[in-house]
């Protein structure tokens, strides 16, 4: 699958977005108007002009209708929640060059509200995830005490943890002690115990 850079960036701010959600750490990861305001300086949103409450509320409530594309049951429900979020804010394609970046397409309107720019941005690349079939790449982490999302961008879609360094090592270190749990307790079972496991009686 083709991702262009454009696409690759929304997506990464897409998935920090839902996982700033009080459903993956229990508690509430955009707390305030100042940790908002982080999260954009942070992904170098551009044409923001500035943050407030209002804005606050409103990426908040947009965080959910994202997340829900995520864990939508089939495919044309995903396209029918895409849908809404794009006509809901009047998308505007328009290619512009700004601070460097090449000739790329922006979906939302000059200095829109943040959650109006998010949800264009967002919601387009989601749609493309969409169109090109490829909704399975669109995940939350295998690991049973994790509620993180992520975008499997790898080639043949093996990705299955968010993050290999952290949930994807405590999995495979939990698999192989259960392996040896149980290759212990079968060797128990038949009486076969390796050498050293008994203690051996003197005097």
């Amino acid at each position: 699958m083709l991702i262009t850079h454009d696409t690759e960036c929304a997506l990464g701010i897409l998935v920090d977005l839902l996982n700033t959600s009080p459903e993956v750490g229990g508690y509430e990861q955009l707390p305030d108007v100042g940790a908002l305001g982080a999260f954009v300086t942070r992904h170098d949103i551009s044409e923001v002009d500035s943050v407030d409450g209002a804005d606050l509320v409103a990426v908040q409530a947009l965080r959910e209708q994202l997340r829900a594309v995520f864990t939508a049951p089939s495919t044309a429900a995903a396209a029918e929640l895409v849908n809404a979020l794009v006509a809901a804010v009047n998308a505007t394609p328009r290619l512009t060059d700004h601070d460097g970046h090449g000739w790329h397409m922006h979906y939302f309107a000059p200095h829109a509200a943040l959650a109006d720019h998010l949800a264009a941005e967002l919601g387009m690349a989601l749609g493309l995830i969409v169109m090109a079939g490829e909704r399975e790449r669109l995940r939350r982490c295998e690991a049973p005490d994790c509620a993180r999302v992520f975008v499997d961008l790898s080639r043949n879609r093996s990705r299955r943890y968010c993050d290999s360094r952290t949930c994807g090592n405590r999995m495979h270190v939990a698999a192989y002690r259960a392996r040896q749990r149980s290759a212990a307790d079968e060797a128990v079972a038949v009486g076969t115990v390796p050498v050293g496991t008994v203690p051996v009686a003197t005097g």
